[in-house]
């Protein structure tokens, strides 16, 4: 089966490749995901609009992503939880959470599948996050969370 990728699949390719795979894992898995669509010569017409918008939010270079750290470690950043007496949240803090709380404070969009914990985040307080933001540059922000 032939698809187009609109999003990067680990070992497989990266947005606006072309790939040819299995049609099980096509058809059950990357369609209905959203993470392809089939091959057409109408829709290869669109690699190059997914190219663009991806090229647009990529991260250029080391250099750039070096930039982006250095934004991204000077930030200040509060993430908003309920918390109980006791001080532990009601659940835990999530990547998504931290990656709209950089937003909020003025910082890069970052993706949230990029944010990581060394630990789960279920009590108030300072926490830190990792952000990979490319191969060999990674981004360490502190957090604090404060009850809502």
């Amino acid at each position: 089966m032939k698809l187009i990728l609109t999003s990067t699949v680990d070992k497989l390719g990266i947005a606006g490749d072309i790939v040819e795979v299995r049609n099980g894992y096509g058809r059950n898995y990357l369609v209905p995901q959203g993470k392809a669509i089939v091959w057409s010569r109408g829709a290869e017409k669109q690699i190059e609009g997914i190219k663009r918008a991806r090229d647009a939010r990529e991260i250029r270079g080391v250099e750039h992503a070096q930039e982006i750290r250095a934004q991204l470690e000077e930030l200040t950043v509060k993430v908003s939880a309920r918390v109980s007496e006791s001080g532990s949240l009601f659940g835990a803090v999530t990547a998504n959470d931290v990656a709209l709380a950089v937003k909020k404070v003025g910082g890069p969009a970052i993706d949230k599948r990029s944010v990581s914990f060394a630990k789960p985040v279920k009590t108030a307080g300072n926490h830190t996050a990792s952000i990979k933001l490319h191969p060999a540059v990674t981004a360490r922000v502190g957090f604090e969370v404060v009850p809502a």
